[in-house]
């Protein structure tokens, strides 16, 4: 019988081989850069490339966990991705029609279990995710080029009577979509240039910050400028108080020269700025609708509070709930698509479309999922940043600042937006991502940083539950 130990047994695949199970995922992330139909963009449409290969993702995943005859989740990864089917169901099972509830219950499955359980299985290792990480990178910075290129030609969607605002390759149907992109890329190269003893990776991940600021403050979405405020800071201070202020001093100066030096916009920066601000004095009619449509999101839930209206119940009872200050819908236009009247389908609220669709059940079971799994990502900070650490583990700093820093700024930004349009398949791969780093077995994995190398660690899978016999025969 071969008592050689495992690590010694093992046959690592070169470098493109251990990356070959995120590159799905990778790929993904990539046909978000294709131009998004029309149709796809209106009223939360899942018509796009992305989406459609978003099932294949998790049909991969599946066969990785088939072939790999390992078990997918943990207990606590399984109960946090899997508590959301709980008021989902609850809430299609009140909608309005059957078809209504299946087609609702189909997306928010996408969306947040189904597309984050097969990123999760997927990436195996600190490598993987940095690969992950990157994408968003790349893809921010395609998006924003196309968006400073609208802004600056004026081609971009209609804002205030000109066609600059940037909205990348999403249309005027889906504005958040280049903003919600942007942002990803830019809480991602923040949080990448804390790895530590990669100076390269640093240089280069603070000049894609860097350059990100241009299509962010091109987009003129206030959600995404204060959720994005939002996870930086969140990023530096658990990156050290020290680096903080530095990289906060570069921040400024950086959107001093690239914006305010170069007359990027700034006259119409600073009024959407001040407009932050105006929410009780004169406010423009997009913030009075938002505060409408917020009520009525809080009215069906009084009159159904454990389940709500039912899955994309909002648009049916918005009339009889909304006041009389709300519109009929909002005007888009611009970046080669004709003038429409946009139906207001949604609070831009998700926390309270949760709460108005699927009531006390819905936004227990969803929201509260959320705040476990960045509850899990900080502890995993705070395992990185544990005195006595072994640098193998201290080396993965970014990943947990990636990891956080997207979380929060998620559930910042799900105050004044929800989930609609191509762009929604970026927010399930980035919950997989984060569900990750904080949901991976710990036990396990700080068995397997006994290793000295990648091969023996690759060796080490984090899911075996004969992880502390192969540590055994390392040592």
């Amino acid at each position: 019988m071969d008592h050689a130990p495992a690590y010694a047994r093992a046959q690592p695949l070169g470098g493109l081989g251990q990356l070959a199970p995120v590159l799905p995922v990778v790929l993904l992330v990539a046909l978000l850069a294709l131009p998004v139909p029309a149709e796809a963009g209106e009223g939360g449409g899942t018509g796009s490339p992305a989406d459609a290969f978003s099932a294949l993702v998790v049909g991969l995943a599946l066969l990785h966990v088939v072939r790999t005859a390992r078990r997918p989740l943990t207990r606590r990864a399984a109960v946090i991705l899997g508590l959301p089917v709980v008021g989902i169901t609850a809430a299609a099972c009140a909608s309005a029609s059957a078809a209504t509830g299946l087609a609702g219950a189909a997306r928010y499955l996408q969306v947040f279990v189904l597309v984050p359980a097969a990123v999760l299985v997927l990436i195996r290792d600190a490598r993987q995710f940095r690969v992950l990480a990157w994408a968003f990178v790349g893809l921010a910075l395609f998006q924003g080029a196309l968006g400073v290129h609208q802004n600056l030609t004026g081609t971009g969607a209609s804002y205030m009577g000109e066609d600059i605002r940037a909205v990348g390759t999403f249309g005027p149907t889906d504005v958040m979509g280049m903003a919600t992109v942007v942002s990803y890329g830019f809480v991602a190269a923040l949080a990448l240039a804390f790895r530590p003893d990669a100076p390269r990776q640093r240089a280069a991940a603070l000049t894609c910050a860097g350059l990100l600021t241009v299509p962010l403050a091109l987009s003129f979405s206030r959600g995404a400028w204060i959720a994005t405020a939002a996870a930086c800071a969140v990023v530096l201070l658990l990156a050290g108080v020290r680096r903080a202020l530095r990289a906060a001093l570069a921040a400024a100066a950086a959107a001093v020269v690239l914006v305010a030096g170069l007359g990027m916009g700034s006259q119409l920066l600073q009024e959407r700025l001040s407009s932050i601000t105006q929410v009780t004095d004169a406010p423009d009619q997009s913030v009075t609708d938002r505060y409408a449509m917020w009520a009525a999101s809080v009215d069906m839930w009084r009159d159904r509070p454990v389940t709500g209206v039912g899955l994309k119940g909002f648009p049916e009872h918005r009339d009889s709930h909304a006041s009389l200050a709300l519109s009929s819908g909002s005007d888009t236009a611009g970046a080669g698509a004709e003038f429409r009247r946009q139906p207001l389908l949604s609070p831009h609220n998700m926390y309270l479309l949760i709460l108005s669709e699927q009531g006390l059940l819905g936004l227990l079971t969803l929201a509260g999922g959320w705040l476990a799994l960045l509850v899990c990502a900080v502890r995993g900070w705070a395992r990185v940043r544990r005195p006595g650490r072994r640098p193998s583990g201290a080396g993965e700093l970014d990943c947990a600042l990636a990891a956080c820093g997207l979380l929060v700024w998620q559930l910042v930004d799900f105050m004044y937006a929800d989930i609609g349009g191509p762009s929604t398949v970026l927010t399930a791969v980035a919950l997989g991502g984060c569900a990750w780093w904080g949901l991976r077995p710990r036990d396990s994995y700080e068995e397997c940083e006994t290793y000295e190398t990648h091969a023996a660690y690759e060796a080490c899978e984090t899911y075996d539950v004969g992880a502390p016999n192969v540590t055994a025969g390392a040592r």
